[in-house]
């Protein structure tokens, strides 16, 4: 537990601890973009080929992919294993780090569904601070 939620409901919501903005800025350097997200959740089914990534997210250039994995594997989500035989296979996988980000795409699901159902019907649910 990062101890944000007890900070929310503290008195002293008006001082942030440094540590939390840091944390989330780094969290945001790692999945900004349009295409870092479906990757991972592309990688969260398992190892993949670099074309199978392609045909799994839809309008994904190959110049675009190649750029985002390897922006993911120098932040240390993704790690590339290359398989030496003939032809050339290289195959993508999560490392330990990026599998730890399934419970971020949880959350960010589930506030997607709820932001677009309040949306449509207008109507803001009240929820409870955990």
């Amino acid at each position: 537990m990062s101890g944000f939620k007890e900070l929310m409901e503290s008195e002293k919501i008006q001082q942030c601890p440094r540590r939390y903005v840091l944390a989330l800025t780094d969290t945001l350097n790692v999945v900004h973009g349009k295409w870092k997200l479906p990757i991972i959740a592309a990688l969260l089914r398992g190892q993949n080929r670099f074309k199978d990534l392609l045909e799994n997210i839809e309008k994904i250039t190959p110049r675009m992919l190649s750029k985002e994995l390897k922006e993911l594997e120098i932040n240390g989500i993704v790690e590339r294993q290359v398989y030496n035989r003939v032809p050339v296979l290289i195959e993508y996988r999560l490392t330990a780090s990026g599998k730890n980000i399934t419970g971020v795409i949880d959350s960010m699901i589930d506030w997607g569904m709820q932001h677009r159902t309040e949306t449509i019907t207008g109507k803001q649910q009240e929820i409870p601070m955990m």
